[in-house]
């Protein structure tokens, strides 16, 4: 089984010694740091949406604390790591978008711990161009990495490691905390998972994990037959709707699609080994020639409407299934992380955080991926416990950002927080010592043109009401009354009964640009940054 070697070890390890002897207390806090690629809010079960089960991340809610309405300052893989490190928003750190480079010179917060006596490390994805620096021990993905059979990147070399990339991952974790850290140290790890990262290939035991259940879509599953009305040409434009949009083979792993024709998975699947290869034959080639029978050979511009909802339904179910699939994995990872803790004496004394790198959309408007500042996009799960501060079922609403894990990590490891970092500690919010918190929070997404043709945009949010500007190639303006329209179905900007709301959000969108420093200027100057490389790799 996954896995058991590395924790067999560890339990023997903890019975053969006394609790004491065998990890030395220390006086400031461990920091476990937990991150999940594109795992939406709404499929963790502690934030009662219902879709699925992920009782080992729960505990941590359960345990500690859950924050209902934690955002990202931007939707995209890459900047949101550069934000989580450094402390600064894309535009001061640099890194705005997946192209750009990222400055690993620049201080980023585990670099001034490692400085101030802890045992540092990386493990996993980070999705950063560039040697880590800040840790005394990294090893991560290249780029998006495999799920099966993946390459790592140790000390800048390549190395293929055998499996399943979520489970190595994990016990690469647990080989770090029981093998590779000073145990005389405090430590900080950051752990990251690539899943549940697109195309989303499950672990072998989990292959036909829920094949006995239909998904209903989300209410507005089918937004687009109105032409997203209520909205304005970004949510009109994008090219990121299941049903259009999503890879007969990368993504729904159909090896032909409906006309016959090979799709491109047969290349994905060279990387399997055998025995990995006949478990997923075993699990797809029933289901998907079940549907190749029912509506192969369709000519989908002939298809009825009540043909093509049927079609768009399996799309979702199938997406959504192998979503969910390489979750279960997530979870039981984090399970075996606060199981060590537990069996080593650590978990007293150790910050364990669970989040993702942003929001992602399970079909909602009928969309995946995420990049919009649209609630399921924009929000991004955060769980955290520390037994020592936080009383365990605590519920945060506050408006804490990606941005505030930097400041927050070096307060509770006693160092002083740098004057660049933007974001706040939200230590004592989390404590109950103190509810003072910051009324809006604001967004950037630079990402355009590209791939799902999301327009570049940015924003402020408060509580209940979100301004949203789209620009570049459009000048559009959208206002959205979260407490009376949480599904942002309907811009209220020019409804003049909220006039006084669009002032007041338009003086706050001002503040917060200047509080922050963002200007005109920057989105010019990373537009043309952006377009001289977009045109090279397009012969423009």
């Amino acid at each position: 089984m996954k896995n058991c070697f590395l924790y067999l070890v560890a339990c023997i390890a903890t019975m053969a010694c006394s609790s004491t002897d065998a990890q030395k207390p220390t006086e400031r806090p461990n920091i476990i740091f937990i991150m999940a690629d594109d795992h939406a809010y709404q499929a963790i079960s502690a934030y009662g949406e219902g879709l699925n089960e992920t009782p080992n991340i729960d505990r941590i809610a359960k345990e500690g604390a859950i924050f209902t309405r934690a955002t990202v300052t931007n939707s995209i893989c890459a900047p949101s790591r550069a934000v989580l490190l450094t402390g600064k928003h894309s535009f001061l750190n640099g890194k705005v978008d997946n192209i750009q480079p990222f400055d690993w010179d620049q201080d980023n917060f585990p670099k001034l711990m490692q400085a101030n006596g802890y045992a540092t490390a990386l493990i996993g994805k980070i999705h950063l161009d560039g040697q880590p620096q800040g840790f005394d021990y990294s090893i991560v993905l290249p780029g998006q990495g495999h799920y099966y059979n993946p390459d790592f990147l140790i000390n800048g070399e390549t190395k293929r490691i055998e499996g399943y990339v979520t489970d190595i991952t994990t016990d690469l974790a647990l080989d770090w905390l029981e093998n590779g850290r000073d145990k005389e140290k405090p430590f900080v790890m950051l752990y990251h998972q690539k899943a549940p990262h697109r195309n989303w290939k499950p672990a072998p035991e989990y292959l036909t994990l829920y094949d006995d259940k239909e998904f209903t879509p989300p209410a507005n599953f089918f937004d687009h037959e109105t032409n997203y009305q209520g909205r304005g040409t970004a949510a009109k434009e994008q090219t990121m709707e299941i049903d259009e949009i999503m890879r007969w083979g990368r993504d729904l792993m159909l090896e032909v699609n409906p006309n016959g024709d090979s799709t491109g998975l047969k290349g994905d699947l060279k990387r399997f080994n055998p025995e990995q290869l006949k478990a997923w034959r075993e699990a797809y080639d029933p289901k998907n020639a079940a549907f190749l029978k029912a509506y192969g050979q369709l000519n989908e511009n002939t298809l009825t409407l009540e043909k093509k909802r049927e079609i768009a339904i399996w799309k979702y179910n199938r997406y959504i299934k192998n979503y969910l699939r390489t979750i279960k994995s997530v979870d039981d990872g984090v399970g075996e992380v606060l199981d060590y803790l537990e069996a080593n004496g650590l978990a007293e004394n150790t910050i364990v955080v669970y989040t993702s790198d942003q929001g992602f959309y399970l079909g909602e408007h009928g969309w995946f991926d995420k990049r919009f500042m649209y609630e399921e996009s924009f929000r991004t799960p955060l769980l955290v416990k520390y037994p020592k501060e936080i009383k365990p079922g605590t519920s945060i609403k506050s408006l804490v950002q990606n941005l505030d894990f930097a400041p927050t990590f070096l307060d509770y490891a006693g160092i002083e927080i740098p004057k660049e970092m933007q974001g706040d500690s939200f230590r004592k919010l989390v404590s109950g010592e103190s509810n003072e918190w910051r009324d809006a929070v604001y967004y950037t997404y630079y990402e355009y043109p590209a791939e799902h043709s999301v327009k570049r945009h940015n924003g402020v949010s408060t509580d209940r009401y979100k301004l949203i500007h789209f620009y570049y190639d459009v000048d559009e303006w959208e206002l959205y009354d979260l407490e009376k329209d949480p599904r942002e179905m309907n811009s209220v900007y020019d409804d003049p009964a909220y006039a006084e709301v669009r002032e007041m959000m338009h003086k706050k969108f001002e503040e917060v640009r200047m509080k922050y420093g963002d200007s005109d200027a920057n989105d010019k100057r990373f537009l043309d940054e952006y377009m001289e490389v977009y045109n090279k790799r397009n012969g423009k």
